[in-house]
């Protein structure tokens, strides 16, 4: 955990601020639970206050209280810079870097306000920010969140509203409890929220079981015909053109947790999702055990993340980018197969 000084950071937050939440690109539940649960958290605290994301969110997370107020670059460029420039206080929330915000990177660099990092992925860039709070051992940006509230001496200002976005973000981030959650501090944490009348059931259900008939038929497509498996290096990954996505009348969110489900097939160590976009090929990468697929985002792909859980862009076709993944694992084989 990097040091955060708490005495400063309740200084500042006693008088009225406007403040700036931002969160990374493609912004899954952790990202909006966590900036969501610090909106509500400021609010209470009598300052003005703004969530900016670079894209939409999934569907199934509007239901999360006043996620209807978040601004969108993509649909208000303008409107967010204003908000960035205006802003006395930036909350940099789920990501290590500036980098990945895209559009606004330069306004949030650039900015005379206090820059303040929550986040729990490696290597956060330091230097961007005048307060850091990190934990590559916590489950989630959103149970960091929690965390910070607790220390600045608030935990009596989380309510049902606070702690069904925190739940959210580390429900989700966690898989459902089945990865980065291997720390008693985690259940204690959720613990607290079930407490304060959080409906961990509902919650699920309201993630989970909100799928489409469009989002259940590309899945299976998924597993049916656009599944690729290598035994001889434990990896399998999955592949979905612009018209793949069109057939099924994508929407985001649509692909959400795909990447993990062939590393539900035994042997296999290493699971990829590539999708075609607009310019650009998104990967999702994760892996089982003590693989590093951080690393292979990191190095080729343009991005990061997790240990056994990443991601990146390419700007080769998908057929090229494709290529480029499987000259790549002859490179991993005795890490894959250890």
């Amino acid at each position: 955990m990097k040091t955060l000084n708490l005495t400063e950071i309740r200084d500042i937050l006693q008088t009225p601020k406007k403040i700036a939440i931002s969160t990374h690109v493609n912004p899954d539940g952790d990202a909006i639970g966590s900036s969501l649960a610090m909106y509500n958290y400021l609010i209470k605290k009598g300052h003005t206050v703004s969530i900016i994301v670079p894209n939409n969110f999934p569907d199934f997370l509007s239901w999360l209280p006043d996620s209807e107020g978040i601004f969108v670059i993509k649909d208000q460029y303008d409107k967010c810079n204003d908000l960035i420039k205006d802003a006395d206080i930036i909350f940099s929330i789920d990501y290590n870097s500036p980098e990945r915000v895209k559009e606004i990177k330069n306004s949030i660099i650039n900015s005379n306000a206090i820059k303040i990092l929550i986040d729990h992925h490696p290597d956060p860039d330091v230097k961007q920010f005048n307060f850091v709070y990190s934990s590559v051992l916590t489950s989630s940006a959103s149970e960091l969140v929690y965390d910070l509230i607790c220390k600045l001496g608030d935990k009596n200002l989380i309510d049902l509203k606070i702690a069904e976005c925190i739940y959210t973000g580390i429900v989700t981030d966690t898989g459902s409890f089945s990865y980065l959650c291997n720390n008693e501090k985690t259940y204690n944490t959720v613990g607290d929220l079930i407490k304060l009348g959080v409906d961990g059931e509902n919650i699920h259900r309201l993630i989970y079981d909100t799928f489409s008939e469009d989002r259940i038929r590309l899945l299976g497509y998924c597993l049916s015909e656009k599944l690729r498996i290598i035994d001889k290096y434990a990896t399998a990954y999955i592949y979905l053109s612009a018209a793949d996505l069109k057939k099924f009348n994508y929407k985001i969110g649509d692909t959400e947790n795909v990447v993990n489900y062939p590393l539900s097939m035994k042997g296999i160590v290493m699971s990829a999702l590539f999708i075609e976009r607009k310019d650009v090929i998104r990967i999702s990468l994760r892996s089982k055990g003590d693989f590093r697929v951080n690393e292979i985002a990191e190095k080729y792909f343009e991005g990061g993340g997790h240990k056994n859980a990443s991601g990146g862009d390419s700007y080769l076709s998908l057929e090229d980018t494709i290529i480029k993944f499987e000259k790549l694992l002859p490179k991993y084989k005795s890490e894959l197969l250890r």
